[in-house]
């Protein structure tokens, strides 16, 4: 199914070239000022330079063309060579009628399905989540069910980081604290403990301690490195304390990323490609890419036409070490190899661009994906306190995401008490979703590059562009369907969906003809902004459209069944709208 623009384009090309025009100059927008008219054409003014007629001129020669069709009420050329439009009810009603009998509410399947792998959250094991892996979880969540809305194939992968230094200090700190272990008896010949020596309490104390003794202990940061050598070399007593290690963490990262409603279709990280590694290296350096320098070995990726030389990208380390360019590198030839995809999406601070961009160009020069696989960097801004830097507990720690998630579940309550009285198990249920939305659209609504502030207290409020406000109006139109099935009242089908007769109801059905257009675009720039910015005006449309008119007491049952119908549509591309952004509404606020 086209989009209404899509339609308009089609008529105004044909339009542009039966008045003896060239049809790329038949460009329909939606106006920037709706008081005036609400679509625009200035194809006209484009036109003029290449036929040197004035563009008035061709404006209504081009007009003269369009009032045939029956797509508009009026279509005026305005000084100095403007295409006004405006449409004509009946044509939007039909559109809307179409919208509302398609299961993907107007909006295309892609023609040619890509595979896609969103490699987002990035959490490293055995530490808590904390308030920095809140943006890649939730825009790469979004970016990945928008792009299988839009039809692809997709693929998460939480790419964990489990094989780095983080491995050999926990090692180093748990053979001091626990040297009976088996772990460290180099005489041990048994089989290792199958339970952890230790639950995920113990793990975010125990890196944390390591972390510090390491920048003071010279001695333990040598241990815990050789430690993190000996378990990529695949040590068996290190290996079985890795097991431990990720059995307790990947159960803790699995429990709170549910609570975000953020899942992955892959479980895999850094470890999993270690077996590639030694091939890949190999082959940097058969092709004549890899060399060494400073007793590393690295690859130059500059390129001509670059505004700076870049630096080489370094693949292993003068100590034989790996680093993330390497695993990066070799998740890629373990993607390409099992999945095939013509797309990798990476959700990751912008801060991070100079490492993607070096192992983007890496992949390339060395053949490593297809010539068509597209390899692309999502960056995102900070996530900042009130005063504009990055977010922090009271005493100046990393807070925890758990403990952010509650605190505007908390802030949400409080509000809801002010407006009603709620049982407690169903205050907990409903501020749970509610604050889930206020934190998922407080973020989402920026665009993904900028930092922003984040405001508990505005991101919670019922009122203007929060999540709250969003699910309100969900909320808000199931009430009136369920009053309405209650009074025994049944929607019919089968009667249509009227032509607007006033400004609010036009709005609104405008604004649903706008959705399969702001899904393509929301696709095109992997941008969950567009979906915040439509979800919002289409609320908008709804509660003027709502306020303006007497929906349930309607006299007229033509009227009053397509006022119905229409809700209902609007409820489905709310509730589709939400989905994507990674939320739901409660029964009721």
């Amino acid at each position: 199914m086209k989009s209404i623009l899509e339609r308009l384009n089609d008529i105004a090309e044909s339009a542009f070239e039966k008045a003896g025009y060239a049809p790329k100059y038949g460009r329909v927008n939606q106006s920037n000022r709706p008081d005036l008219c609400q679509f625009q054409c200035n194809g006209a003014m484009a036109a003029a330079k290449e036929y040197h007629k004035a563009p008035i001129q061709i404006a209504e020669d081009v007009v003269e063309q369009l009032s045939v069709y029956d797509a508009f009420e009026d279509v005026t050329a305005v000084n100095p060579g403007f295409i006004n439009m405006n449409l004509n009810p009946e044509f939007v009603a039909e559109i809307v009628e179409q919208i509302s009998k398609d299961d993907r509410l107007g909006v295309p399947d892609a023609e040619h399905k890509k595979n896609i792998i969103v490699d987002y959250g990035g959490a490293n094991v055995a530490k808590p989540l904390h308030v920095g892996h809140l943006r890649p979880a939730i825009i790469g969540e979004s970016i990945k069910r928008i792009c299988a809305f839009a039809g692809h194939n997709v693929t998460g992968d939480v790419h964990l980081g489990d094989w780095g230094l983080q491995m050999g200090l926990i090692i180093a700190e748990l053979e001091r604290m626990h040297p009976e272990l088996p772990y460290f008896d180099e005489s041990f010949a048994g089989e290792y403990p199958k339970e952890a020596p230790f639950d995920i309490s113990d793990l975010e104390e125990i890196y944390p301690r390591a972390s510090a003794r390491s920048k003071e202990d010279d001695e333990f940061r040598k241990k815990a490195e050789d430690n993190t050598r000996r378990l990529q070399e695949g040590y068996a007593p290190f290996m079985a304390i890795w097991r431990h290690i990720m059995d307790v963490s990947v159960a803790d990262l699995k429990k709170n990323y549910d609570k975000l409603d953020v899942h992955f279709e892959l479980w895999k990280g850094e470890s999993d490609v270690e077996s590639y590694i030694p091939d890949m290296v190999k082959d940097l350096k058969e092709k004549g890419l890899a060399y060494e320098s400073e007793g590393a070995l690295v690859v130059d990726v500059s390129e001509p036409g670059d505004s700076k030389e870049l630096p080489p990208c370094i693949i292993v380390k003068s100590n034989g070490a790996t680093l993330y360019a390497t695993t990066d590198l070799a998740t890629i030839v373990e993607r390409e190899k099992l999945y095939d995809p013509d797309q990798i999406i990476y959700v990751a601070d912008k801060r991070q661009s100079l490492h993607f961009t070096q192992v983007f160009r890496v992949a390339k020069k060395a053949g490593l994906t297809g010539e068509d696989t597209e390899l692309k960097h999502i960056g995102f801004g900070t996530m900042n306190g009130p005063d504009g830097k990055p977010f922090k507990t009271r005493d100046g720690g990393i807070l925890r995401l758990e403990a952010l998630q509650q605190q505007i579940v908390d802030e949400v309550k409080e509000k809801m008490r002010e407006n009603r009285d709620y049982d407690d198990a169903e205050l907990d249920e409903i501020s749970q979703k509610v604050g889930l939305a206020a934190l998922k659209y407080g973020d989402l609504s920026n665009q993904a590059s900028k930092d922003y502030v984040f405001d508990i207290e505005r991101f919670a409020s019922f009122e203007g562009n929060t999540g709250p406000y969003i699910l309100y109006t969900i909320v808000r139109i199931n009430s009136m369907l369920k009053k309405f099935a209650e009074e025994g009242g049944e929607i019919d089908e089968d009667d249509e969906i009227l032509p607007p007769e006033k400004k609010s109801e036009m709005d609104l059905y405008l604004a649903l003809t706008e959705f399969s257009q702001m899904i393509q675009g929301a696709y095109e720039e992997l941008a969950p902004h567009r979906v915040c910015s439509y979800v919002y005006s289409l609320c908008e449309a709804f509660n003027h459209f709502y306020h303006d008119t007497v929906i349930l007491k309607e006299e007229d049952k033509d009227r009053k069944n397509s006022y119905l119908r229409l809700i209902t549509v609007v409820k489905r591309v709310l509730e589709k709208s939400v989905w994507l952004l990674g939320f739901e509404a409660p029964e009721k606020m």
